[in-house]
């Protein structure tokens, strides 16, 4: 076997390259690299080609992997931005924080662009970053994406979202809506595109999704060569369509059905969920599966469950609030995908979700797995367990409920909208256009509800659940605000 690189050193995930450091920003001597390959005594035969040198080689089998480019945008002056992909770009950014700069701008909002602001932060430098969206973290729906922003910008990031860099100068960065910001240095992480120059010379077929087609063994139209990694498109295990998703886990995996493939072994069909992580300062963020913005542009029917549970047991010490959210077919309960922010335990419980979908447990499901509990690790019913409570709830049609963006719809319907949290809390703040009866003195008060059909809200959603099912005992039509008004006030609705 033989491998052939183009030029420099052989290559680690950008996702790496962008936390490497002393003061996170690392020079590549720390990990002990070498421009020659770092890999040799373990493979046979791995050679770094001189760029201008042509040599011809004879295969069986021909394995491409040459990832993808970073996306430079055709805007003035963008040649003095530096981008990441490899070790080589890692040391030019290296090279230029090491001369001190007071301010970085980096385009693009995306996991790498999050990170690279991150480290740029804890090397003192003062950061921007510029998105086109009006959100950072695309995979995250927006109620999810509001508290990854309020965590940047509470570290020293200036968030410019909603606007995108129009031009480059020498020592700025002009936007498209008037701002300039002040660039001493300008990162650009607004995505990859597969590389598939190579293919294309070798008149490989090239997919929807502007990737390498590929068939369940990674093979391409041309049966000695194969494509792997981030240049090859994946089949979404969701819908089965063409997908891209250049992750470090499913490019391995891929070198494993390859292998497998070559050496005659039975190969399972790799399909992905997009299962992710990232750390941006206090913040876990993972998500796995398709998120509500995309789902929302089919005509799959789906439910939704905000949950704001404790990492561990509340009274043990130390426990973190996370963000959980999930979403499932309204009828079969197959579950869709998930997201999750926090402190800690996020990367378990959206991990648990992650194989409930490989392996085909539906969201009511969740609450049969038998999860290792000890107070510091978890509860007796853990975050999972619960989303797997409410799920079957509402697929029994036990409870109904609405989202942080239905309120509107739910008031021009007639509902009467109730808080059932205490009067401290309210003091703290609320929802506009809720009245407050505290869930405790519903039986009491229940003559000042003139409505029969009502929105019920708490803090979290559990509290509004009992109240919803008291209020149905009592003959009311009650539907539980998913979520609570935890859950509006970190949504759009709430800014």
């Amino acid at each position: 076997m033989s491998s052939y690189k183009k030029l420099g050193n052989y290559n680690f995930s950008a996702c790496n390259n962008s936390v490497r450091g002393e003061s996170r920003i690392m020079l590549p001597a720390m990990l002990g690299l070498k421009s020659v390959n770092p890999y040799r005594v373990q493979y046979n035969d791995m050679r770094v080609l001189p760029p201008v040198q042509t040599t011809e080689l004879n295969y069986d089998k021909l394995i491409l992997s040459p990832g993808a480019s970073p996306i430079v945008p055709p805007i003035l002056g963008v040649e003095r931005a530096l981008t990441l992909r490899n070790v080589e770009d890692v040391e030019r950014i290296v090279n230029r924080v090491n001369l001190k700069p007071k301010s970085a701008v980096v385009i693009g909002g995306g996991f790498i662009g999050v990170e690279i602001a991150e480290n740029l932060i804890h090397r003192g430098i003062s950061t921007s970053l510029v998105e086109a969206a009006n959100q950072v973290l695309a995979p995250l729906d927006p109620e999810m994406a509001t508290l990854v922003a309020k965590e940047m910008r509470s570290q020293g990031v200036n968030l410019h979202l909603g606007t995108s860099a129009v031009e480059i100068t020498a020592n700025s960065v002009k936007l498209a809506n008037g701002e300039e910001l002040s660039a001493d240095l300008v990162i650009l992480a607004i995505g990859v595109r597969p590389d598939i120059s190579l293919a294309k010379e070798a008149n490989l077929k090239i997919g929807s999704r502007n990737g390498i087609s590929v068939d369940r063994n990674n093979l391409t139209n041309d049966k000695s060569i194969y494509a792997i990694g981030d240049v090859a498109e994946k089949i979404d295990s969701l819908d089965g369509s063409a997908t891209l998703v250049p992750l470090a886990n499913i490019a391995n995996r891929h070198g494993r059905v390859v292998s497998d493939h070559i050496a005659g072994r039975k190969v399972r069909e790799v399909k992905t969920i997009g299962t992710a992580i990232v750390k941006v300062f206090d913040l876990m963020i993972a998500t796995t599966g398709w998120n509500e913005k995309r789902l929302a542009t089919t005509k799959r029917k789906y439910k939704v469950i905000h949950a704001h549970p404790n990492s561990h047991a509340g009274y043990y010490p130390d426990a973190k609030q996370m963000t959980l959210k999930i979403i499932f077919d309204e009828k079969t309960g197959e579950i869709l995908g998930a997201q999750g922010i926090g402190i800690e335990g996020v990367d378990k419980r959206i991990d648990v979700i992650a194989t409930a979908i490989r392996g085909g447990i539906k969201a009511p499901e969740l609450a049969d797995l038998e999860l290792a509990y000890a107070p510091p690790f978890g509860s007796a019913k853990d975050p999972v367990n619960m989303l797997g409570y409410i799920a079957e709830n509402i697929i029994s049609g036990l409870t109904k409920t609405a989202q942080w963006n239905q309120i509107n719809k739910y008031e021009e319907m007639g509902y009467q909208l109730l808080d059932v949290r205490t009067p401290g809390e309210i003091s703290r703040g609320g929802i506009p256009g809720f009245v407050n009866i505290p869930v405790d003195e519903i039986r009491e008060r229940k003559a000042e509800l003139k409505n029969k059909n009502i929105l019920v809200t708490c803090q979290v959603g559990v509290r509004g659940h009992t109240a919803t099912m008291l209020l149905q005992e009592l003959g009311f039509n009650a539907v539980n605000l998913d979520g609570g008004y935890l859950t509006w006030s970190i949504s759009p609705a709430a800014i």
